[in-house]
């Protein structure tokens, strides 16, 4: 007899096996259905076909084996049935059965008309009143459904896979409910649109969709109430797409705290097995319950994910700092792209910190042990780069006395960082094409080509694409380079992290300097966190090592601080603060008086005032005196 399990969820999902002659399940090789899983037993258990037949058995599993959420020892198998073995789900297809999955669903607009509609909320489940318990006309079918909440319970409880635990609670609610077909629809954003969602026709297959209706869908969610409709007496109402009459229809919503994740919808066209009352208010309990355990095994893939994230970055080897959103998002390229050997083209503004993403990326791949060597390309002339980067031979030109490498050869089997690639010569760029293309280059003076094994860093604060429509820069090297790209986010853009950068350098240079400093006081850190910072990090950094070498204090104040940090800095209610904001005045009252005297000009401000007139104009713009110098003008 033809028989097969699909994998529907688990490390192994969509894969089929034909179990018609019997299969074994387990973690051993020589099982028909292997398992590389922890929670699965060498010999798991088995399924065999006994008399037309198919039983699974349990083989003394450690972990145990469930049908419909159900532990067994042994058990027979009908087509919908669920088999759950370790983190995998299985579903058993018999002769008929199909062996491709789609968990396909069907969205069905039109009103339900002729149906007897019944509606429960849950707190109004009789389970959830002791006192009403006594008075229930059958105590014993209430016991009954309190043992299959228990038992879902502890079923779901131990799942941390959402979609492994949605396939396992349907197959919990087809062995108490007598449904036909089945799903749970979970939502997403908030809560309009399904995000995922399980579906299972226990009577047409795996392949054929299961209708919900929308009005039904819209109206448990809204409402956040159970629904149980059955058909009139009308045989013409009620039908679905295919005109069969859907006799009987269970909607509960799944709910955590105020959220709605989705429903769990069951259906039935069999006459004699309409849903009751009783199994309204059992799906209700059971999609409390499911609710709980489907929002902690989303939280746990949440955590289990940030968890991966924080042992990715704390794994990483790196020298820079800040634990902001933008920050992050820096690490996690660098973890993803250092293993290969692709070259990485750092674009960012000047003090950004370019080399520091450049040295992060080498010390964490293959090539780590190997050398790192940078080049500055707007450091050197043409000349003098061209002997640096490819070395010479001697006598190649007047002072070469001897034979020289070059960065390239030191650079053999490491890394090599190409800072400022952007303000090479054109004739250099051709070069460096032939080399990045090649991999090999030629003395200065040589005439004997030379294989490199070394990965292409390089770093600009210029607009290259710009550059390239501009015929300023090669196409041709810059798509090379730009194999795989990250932009530096600028301080400004990140300054959640100004204070943590600005208390590690102030740390850095009191060591050096031996100056005991406790840190950076607060009227400090508002002009600190109010300016804008063009030259970005390395203008931090300069600023701290001025702060602590002029500072006198224990504490870093604003007098410490450059004077364009203050006079751009706001008001700060503090002693010290106010001091500078009367620094700050008089300059503004000084500057206008000289630019009323001068009737507008700045240039003859700035003769009257005894200063150059570009520190004028910057002064103007610090102390955001434009305006008032047109007004001065008119």
């Amino acid at each position: 007899m033809h028989a097969k399990l699909v994998a529907i969820s688990g490390p192994i999902r969509k894969s089929e096996f034909d179990v018609g002659s019997g299969a074994g399940i387990g973690s051993a090789k020589e099982n028909a259905i292997c398992l590389k899983d922890a929670g699965v037993s060498p010999q798991h258990c088995r399924v065999e076909c006994v008399d037309g037949r198919f039983f699974v058995s349990d083989t003394g599993s450690q972990a145990g084996t469930f049908v419909n959420g159900i532990p067994i020892k042994r058990r027979e198998l009908a087509t919908g049935d669920e088999v759950t073995v370790g983190n995998s789900v299985f579903l058993f297809l018999a002769e008929e059965g199909r062996a491709e999955v789609s968990s396909a669903l069907h969205l069905d607009e039109g009103p339900d008309v002729g149906m007897q509609v019944q509606q429960l909320r849950y707190e109004e489940l009789r389970m959830l009143q002791p006192e009403s318990l006594a008075a229930l006309p059958a105590p014993e079918r209430m016991a009954r459904n309190l043992s299959v909440l228990l038992r879902i319970s502890t079923g779901i409880g131990a799942l941390r896979d959402a979609e492994l635990l949605t396939w396992t609670l349907l197959g919990m609610v087809f062995d108490v409910i007598p449904a036909e077909r089945g799903a749970i629809l979970l939502m997403e954003g908030d809560g309009t649109e399904i995000g995922s969602h399980v579906a299972w026709d226990r009577v047409r297959g795996p392949d054929q969709p299961v209708h919900v209706s929308q009005s039904i869908l819209r109206r448990v969610i809204g409402e956040r109430v159970s629904i149980l409709e059955n058909a009139a007496e009308d045989p013409e109402s009620g039908r679905d797409a295919e005109g069969q009459a859907a006799q009987s229809v269970l909607c509960a919503p799944l709910v955590a705290g105020e959220r709605a994740l989705g429903i769990l919808y069951l259906d039935t066209k069999n006459p004699d097995t309409r849903f009751s009352a009783d199994d309204l208010e059992l799906l209700s309990a059971i999609a409390g319950l499911a609710a709980m355990g489907i929002e902690n095994a989303r939280q746990f893939e949440r955590l289990k994910l940030e968890n991966q994230q924080l042992r990715a970055e704390t794994c990483l080897t790196h020298d820079m700092v800040g634990q902001s959103a933008r920050m992050r998002e820096v690490y996690q390229f660098i973890q993803r792209v250092a293993p290969s050997d692709a070259t990485v083209l750092i674009q960012g503004e000047s003090g950004t910190g370019k080399e520091l993403a450049a040295r992060a990326i080498h010390k964490n791949s293959a090539r780590k042990d190997q050398p790192f060597v940078a080049l500055n390309c707007a450091a050197l002339t043409e000349t003098l780069l061209e002997s640096e980067l490819f070395g010479h031979e001697k006598g190649a030109f007047t002072s070469a006395i001897a034979q020289k490498k070059g960065f390239l050869e030191v650079a053999e089997g490491g890394t090599i960082f190409l800072d400022e690639v952007g303000e090479l010569s054109p004739i250099l760029q051709a070069k460096l094409l032939r080399v990045l293309q090649e991999r090999e280059f030629v003395r200065v003076g040589g005439t004997r080509p030379i294989k490199i094994n070394v990965r292409f860093l390089a770093a600009t604060n210029r607009d290259l694409q710009k550059w390239v429509k501009e015929e300023r820069f090669r196409a041709d090297l810059f798509h090379r380079l730009n194999v795989i790209s990250i932009t530096l986010p600028a301080l400004r853009e990140h300054k959640e992290d100004l204070p943590v950068l600005a208390e590690h350098f102030v740390a850095r240079y009191a060591e050096k300097c031996n100056r005991a400093v406790k840190g950076i006081s607060e009227p400090a850190r508002a002009c600190l966190m109010q300016y804008e910072w063009p030259g970005n990090i390395r203008e931090l950094e300069n600023a701290m090592e001025r702060a602590v070498v002029v500072g006198t204090s224990e504490w870093i104040l604003p007098e410490d601080l450059p004077d364009m940090l203050v006079e751009t800095g706001a008001s700060v209610e503090a002693g010290p603060a106010k001091y500078h904001e009367a620094i700050r005045r008089l300059k503004k009252e000084l500057i206008l008086n000289a630019l009323e005297q001068a009737g507008g000009s700045i240039t003859e401000a700035a003769k009257l005032l005894g200063v150059h007139g570009n520190y004028l104009h910057r002064l103007m713009r610090n102390l955001d005196l434009r305006a008032a110098a047109k007004k001065q003008t008119r």
